[in-house]
C-alpha cells in the first residue's frame, strides 16, 4: 500500500477477506454484523490507520452533528462558562462543537461565519461582537433554514431566538441600590449601546435616576470597550474633575473596568466606598479578589450555554420548535458587597 493513500474499508475488507458492505455496516455498530466481527473490523481499522469520512457521511446524512459557536472573545471568565454548559450539553447529545471568536471585529465575525457555514454546521449560536451593525452575514443561514441561537449579546430576528437576563432590570436594581446607600452623583462605565446588554444596562441606569427624581448628566456616561486599560482610563477622567464635581459612586458595566478604575483611584488615595461607591456586573472571580469586595451582578454562564444548546438541537432533532418563542429570559441576581455600603444615607 503507498505509503500517503488514505485506507479506505475495501482495504480492509481485503485484510480480513470479508466484503466491504460488511466493514461498512461493522464500523456503524450494526447489528446485523456479529460482535467478534465488529471487534475484528475495529482492530483491523486502528492497525491499518483507517479514518472515518465523516464529511461524505454528513452529505448523506444531510447533517454533520456540529454545531458552529461565534463569541466576542475566549479570554472572559463569563464566556468561558457559557462554552462549558454548550460543550456539556453538546456531549450529551452526541454534537461536537466548532467555536470561534470574533475579538469584537465585525469583519472577523463574518468570516467566521463564512466558514461555520461553509462547514456544513447543523445550527449556529452566536454572540455578537463590539460593532456589528447588521444580520447580513447570518443571511445565508436563515435562507437554508439553519438555526440560528443568539445569547447574551443578541440581535431580534424572526428566524432565531434569543438567550438572555433581564439587563435592564439589574441595573435598574444596581442603581437604585447605590441611591439607597446615599449616592447621588452615579456615573456609568458603559459599552457600546450598539449592544443589547450595554443599551438595556445604560436604560436601567437611566430609568433609576429618573425614578429617584436625580439628574442624569452627559458627562457621568463613559462610554468604552470596558477593558482594564479603559477602566483606569476612566478613574483618570473622574481625577480630571473639580473634587465638587465627581461622581460618589461608579456603577460599571462590567467588573474588569469597575475593578481597575477602583485600583486606580485607590493609588490616588480614594477610599472605596467612603469617597467613592462602586458596582460591576458578571461576578467574575476578579470581583471577590479586589478589597474592598465588589457589589455585581451575577448570572450563570453555564446554564445560558447549556439552555442555548438544549434549545437548538431538541429543534433540529424535532422534539420542539425552536422558533415558537422570541427569547427566553434568565434569572439574574444583586450581590450585595462592601464596595458599596456606604452604610448611612446622605
Amino acid at each position: 500500500m503507498a505509503e500517503n493513500r488514505e485506507v479506505t474499508i475495501y482495504d480492509i475488507a481485503k485484510h480480513l477477506n470479508i466484503s466491504a458492505a460488511t466493514v461498512s455496516r461493522g464500523l456503524n455498530n450494526n447489528p446485523a454484523v456479529s460482535k467478534n466481527t465488529r471487534k475484528r473490523i475495529a482492530e483491523a481499522a486502528l492497525k491499518l490507520g483507517y479514518q472515518s469520512n465523516t464529511f461524505a457521511s454528513s452529505l448523506r446524512s444531510k447533517s454533520t452533528h456540529t454545531l458552529g459557536v461565534l463569541v466576542p472573545r475566549l479570554n472572559s471568565h463569563f464566556m468561558s462558562s457559557v462554552l462549558a454548559g454548550m460543550e456539556k450539553a453538546a456531549n450529551k447529545h452526541g454534537y461536537n462543537l466548532i467555536i470561534a471568536q470574533s475579538l469584537e471585529e465585525a469583519q472577523n465575525e463574518k468570516l467566521n461565519a463564512d466558514t461555520m457555514f461553509n462547514k456544513r454546521v447543523d445550527g449556529l449560536l452566536i454572540s455578537l461582537s463590539y460593532d456589528t451593525r447588521t444580520l447580513d452575514h447570518l443571511e445565508p443561514f436563515f435562507k437554508r433554514n439553519i438555526p440560528v441561537v443568539f445569547f447574551d449579546r443578541v440581535h431580534p430576528h424572526a428566524s432565531s431566538i434569543s438567550v438572555v437576563i433581564n439587563n435592564y432590570d439589574a441595573a435598574y436594581k444596581v442603581t437604585s441600590h447605590l441611591i439607597e446607600q446615599g449616592c447621588r452623583r452615579i456615573m456609568h462605565l458603559g459599552g457600546n449601546v450598539l449592544r443589547n446588554v450595554y443599551k438595556d444596562r445604560f436604560d436601567g441606569y437611566r430609568q433609576a435616576l429618573k425614578d429617584h427624581d436625580l439628574p442624569f448628566q452627559e458627562k457621568w456616561h463613559w462610554v468604552s470597550a470596558l477593558s482594564e486599560e479603559d477602566g483606569t482610563a476612566a478613574a483618570s477622567h473622574i481625577l480630571d474633575m473639580p473634587a465638587s464635581k465627581r461622581p460618589d459612586a461608579v456603577f460599571s458595566a462590567n467588573d474588569t473596568s469597575a475593578v481597575y478604575c477602583m485600583m486606580a483611584l485607590k493609588a490616588a488615595g480614594f477610599h472605596i466606598p467612603d469617597d467613592i461607591a462602586f458596582a460591576g456586573f458578571n461576578n467574575d472571580p476578579i470581583s471577590k479578589v479586589i478589597e474592598p469586595n465588589l457589589t455585581t451582578v451575577d448570572y450563570s454562564g453555564e446554564t445560558m450555554g447549556d439552555i442555548a444548546v438544549n434549545n437548538l438541537i431538541n429543534h433540529l432533532k424535532g422534539v420542539s420548535n425552536l422558533f415558537s418563542t422570541n427569547s427566553i429570559t434568565l434569572r439574574a441576581n444583586l450581590i450585595i458587597r462592601a464596595s458599596s455600603l456606604k452604610g448611612s444615607r446622605q
